[in-house]
This record gives C-alpha cells, structure tokens and sequence, in this order.
C-alpha cells in the first residue's frame, strides 16, 4: 500500500503541474502500469518470442485484461463471431548450428564469428541451405537506386554470383545536406530496403558495414537483433525481397577489408556521398558462407480488443502497439539469455491495455476504436504489415493509427515527440490536444536514426493511413533536458535489444500515465467526431490517402 500511495502521490503532483487547465479525461494508474510491464517483461514470459509457449501466455494475459476492461474481441471472424486474434501466417527461419563463415583476402583464409566479426541473418528467400564459394565483394556505396533523384548506386553492375558491400543510412546522412533529407532519414537509408534492393539486383548477398552513428544503435543491438530466429510475412516469391545471405560487418572488419585491398574506406565513403560515384570491386577478397537452414511456416497472432462505435462503428480509430520482444538468445556478459523487453515494448502493450479500460469505462463513442497489439514488430513490422494488407477493418475507412512504442516509465516530461519529421494533420491533432496539458511538441531529436521507419504505424502510413508513433519527452520536469537525455542515451547504449530492459522497482510511471491522457483524448476526440485527417499536401503518403477519398464520403 505504501507504494501504492507514494505513485498516486506523484500523480496528483503532475497533475497539479500540468492539468490546471486540462480537459476532463480519465486517470490511468501508473501502479497498474507498473504491474502490466512487470508482469509482462517477467523471466517467465521469456522474451515474449514469437511463435513460442511465450506468445500463447502473452495473448492469455493480454485478452484477461481486454476481458476484464470490458473491451470485445475484433479478430478474425469465426462462424460469425470475432476472435480475440488475427492469425499471422509468417515463414520461421533458423541456421542450423554455427555457420562457416569467412573472407580470403590475397589468397589467405579468414575465418569469421557469428556475432562477433558478422550478423548473418537466417535466409528468408526460401533457401534450405546456403553454399557460397569465393563470391567476389563489390562495393556500392549506399546501395540507392533512386530514379526521382536521379540516384543510382548501381550504375548497371553485374551482382550476380557477388556479395554487395553497402554503408547504412543516406548518403547526405554526414554531411547533412542533399537529396535525401538532410539528417533526417529517408527510406532509402533503412537496412530493409537495402536488402530488397540487394534482391533487385540479383546479388547472391549483402553486407551491411555497421557505424554506430549512422546505425543510431550499437554493434550488440545488431547481433542480437540479427543472429537468433528470423521471421518474414509468407511471399509468394520470397527471393524477389531477399538474397540468400543478408548481414552485417563490424566497421574495423570493413576498414580492414578495404585497406587490403588497396582501398581507402573513408576516401570512398565521401565519394559514396556524390551522384558521380561507381561500385567499386575489391579486388583479391571473396566471402564464403556455408550453412544449412531449418524454415517453415508458423501461425503468430495478432491480440485485437474492440469498442464498436454507437452512430458510425464502420469508421475506426486504431490504438497500436507491438506486444514481442526478441525472446531467448545469446547470453550478456552476466549470462542473461532473456531478453525481456520491459521498455520495448512491455510498456506500449501496458498502455494500450488501460486504454481499452479507460474507453470501455465510458459511453460508446460515435466511431469504433481497435486496440491492436501486434506480433513480430522485432522481425521487421511483420504483425502490423499483415494487418495492414489485410485488415480486418477497412483502411480507406480508418480514420488514424495512434502506436506507442518503448514509452518512457519515469516522471513526466515538459514535450513530447513522435518518430521521425513526417507532416500530417493528425500530428497538429496531437499537438493542440497536448498543449491542453502545457506539452510543447518537439521534432524528433534523431531523425537520421529512421524512427518513422522502425515502428508499427509505418505499415500504415505507406498505405495512406494518417499515422503516428507517440514519443515520451526528454524535457523532464525533474532534471530538465540533460537528465531526459543521459536516460535516453544510457537506454540506447546499455539496454536496447539487451537482456538488461528489465522492469526496475523505482521506475514511478507518473509521466507515461499523465501521457495517456493525453492519447486518450486525442483518440476519442477522433472517434467522436466526422472528420477525417490527412497527411501534408507534399507528403509521399497523400496520394494513397486520396485515391481512396470517394470511400469516406
């Protein structure tokens, strides 16, 4: 009871801060907040790995919580009826035992460690085994083929039977001006879509050379995220989207690659940053992978709670959030193998739960509200892009998705942000109804990271739903900016896709709470009332939003 009244305690103190003024909205509890993450990112959900015995305890505590909300499922129909799920059909993958991997470089062997020197994902392009033999390496640059740029990296290469060597991010990512957005990140610099490109090309592979600037993550978040089970939505051609090795290199491995082959890595990197630049062979090096590779099509889920609206329940607000972790892997220096996820995103699945309660508790409104927790966001938006091209509610008919991904559970901050710099009405939304809490909306502190690309309302926005990815504020009340920042760093550089992101008793989740106030409101705002948001007129994503207009009429 005692820590139950020092959180109500710090919440009424933030709300004596922040709500003189505010709307009347329902309270969120940051004690059940702290109970739902702690619970959720336990040992003995493991990781919460997709596909496992954790994912059937994940959906059997998530829907006890929809239940016991008052929320309806929204799932799939069965026999008339909805389901508490989504079944997604994904293609599981694994290497089987430790892969050969190597370079020979001037005719001399060079053994390589999974994890250590490379983060070889397991293939997805329906191979059973991979058997590379001295496949030459050819570097190009940032692997951008960009016609409305007239950016082509490429510049007509033969990869066949190659592995490409290519930089992350955009080329204008260090110098900070150009074509591609400045610092901010374009889609062109996503790991993602270097390797489709990679397909495109008919190269036999990719090597991504890892930098912890441009990455925006260090060398463990690439291992862990890359070496253990990889997942993919089922394709009816998978090796149109994927090469048969896709993976990454340390940058002092690459520095060294280069040197012996008589190339300067930074020399070329800078012409890497030019229109004029073409791949460039390594001459004398070679890769060789050879391992076996156990797949096959499994069933996840996405959990689906619903509140169907009382004047207009074909029209629906979607609150999203990704409920997987990264499950079981390679031990830390401690020994610890699970990686619990407590932040990510333990914390985004705790607020979407008490946002089903808060709306439950209250008169039906007008549109119908989802709360979607999706699957497989850690294998590349998987849940959400299933949702997305196949949705169990009309998209032309979603008035926006709201996602909260790896929210901040301390106190509360001065500002918010989303993911990335995109310009929607929904963002101007979100901005008025925060500053009814005196919240300043700051832009995103990192766009060249790619945030806008990395969370789950993305599989929306690149079909012309109006979405955001919420952002916790790093102006903290207690501590201003340098305190909000040394957190955000120290999560990044020590607990990101680590065992470590574990629930910590002292966390007060007095700020998240006060921010759910905020969503709730904005989200109810939308399901009662006719309008419909847009993105910006010069926005990528307009066009498909308009192109289904005559839908919402």
């Amino acid at each position: 009871m005692k820590r139950l009244a020092l959180s109500l305690l710090a919440l009424s103190v933030t709300s004596a801060l922040f709500a003189a003024d505010a709307p009347t909205t329902p309270t969120f509890d940051p004690h059940r907040l702290s109970d739902d993450v702690k619970t959720l990112s336990s040992d003995a959900f493991e990781g919460r790995g997709p596909a496992t015995a954790a994912e059937t305890k994940t959906i059997d505590y998530v829907v006890a919580q929809f239940k016991a909300a008052g929320v309806q499922p929204g799932g799939d129909l069965k026999n008339g009826k909805r389901e508490w799920t989504q079944a997604v059909p994904l293609l599981q993958s694994d290497i089987a035992g430790t892969p050969s991997l190597s370079f020979t470089v001037n005719g001399k062997t060079e053994a390589l460690t999974q994890g250590q020197q490379i983060a070889v994902r397991s293939a997805l392009d329906g191979s059973k085994a991979v058997s590379i033999k001295d496949a030459p390496l050819v570097f190009v640059g940032y692997g951008v083929k960009a016609p409305e740029r007239n950016w082509d990296d490429f510049k007509g290469v033969d990869l066949k039977g190659k592995i490409a060597v290519v930089l992350i991010n955009d080329p204008d990512f260090e110098t900070g001006v150009g074509d591609f957005g400045g610092k901010a990140m374009t889609y062109y610099g996503r790991w993602t879509y270097k390797y489709e490109e990679a397909a495109r090309q008919g190269a036999a592979g990719m090597l991504i050379v890892h930098e912890t600037a441009p990455a925006s993550y260090g060398w463990a978040t690439v291992a862990n995220s890359n070496t253990n089970t990889q997942f993919d939505v089922v394709r009816d051609h998978p090796a149109s989207a994927h090469t048969p090795v896709e993976a990454w290199i340390q940058r002092d491995v690459a520095v060294d690659l280069f040197k012996s082959a008589g190339l300067d890595f930074e020399a070329l990197k800078k012409q890497a940053q030019t229109r004029d630049f073409k791949p460039v062979v390594l001459k004398g090096e070679t890769f060789s992978a050879n391992y076996k590779i156990n797949s096959k099509v499994i069933t996840s889920h996405n959990i689906v709670g619903r509140v169907e609206g009382s004047k207009r329940p074909n029209e629906t607000v979607i609150y999203s959030a990704h409920w997987d972790h990264l499950g079981v892997g390679a031990p830390d220096a401690k020994g610890d193998k699970i990686y619990n996820g407590a932040v990510d995103n333990a914390t985004g699945t705790a607020a979407l739960i008490e946002l089903a309660r808060a709306f439950a508790s209250q008169p039906k409104p007008e549109r119908s509200v989802v709360f979607l927790n999706v699957t497989a966001e850690e294998k590349g938006l998987l849940g959400s892009e299933y949702y997305a091209s196949k949705p169990l509610y009309p998209l032309a008919t979603t008035v926006a998705d709201i996602n909260m991904d790896a929210l901040d559970p301390h106190g509360p901050s001065r500002n918010f942000t989303i993911s990335g710099s995109a310009k929607l009405d929904l963002l101007d939304e979100l901005t008025t109804t925060a500053k009814q809490w005196n919240l300043v909306y700051s832009a995103d502190p990192k766009p060249e990271a790619g945030h806008f690309f990395r969370s789950d309302h993305f599989s929306f926005a690149k079909r012309g739903v109006p979405a955001v990815s919420f952002g916790s504020g790093n102006d903290w009340v207690d501590g201003g900016l340098a305190a909000g920042k040394a957190a955000e760093d120290e999560y990044v550089a020590k607990h990101y896709h680590q065992p470590s992101d574990e629930w910590q008793a002292d966390w007060p989740f007095t700020g998240m709470a006060r921010d759910l106030q905020i969503l709730y409101k904005l989200g109810s705002d939308l399901a009662n009332s006719d309008t419909w948001p847009n993105w910006s007129k010069d926005s990528e994503f307009r066009a498909s939003r308009d192109a289904t207009a005559a839908q919402r009429k």
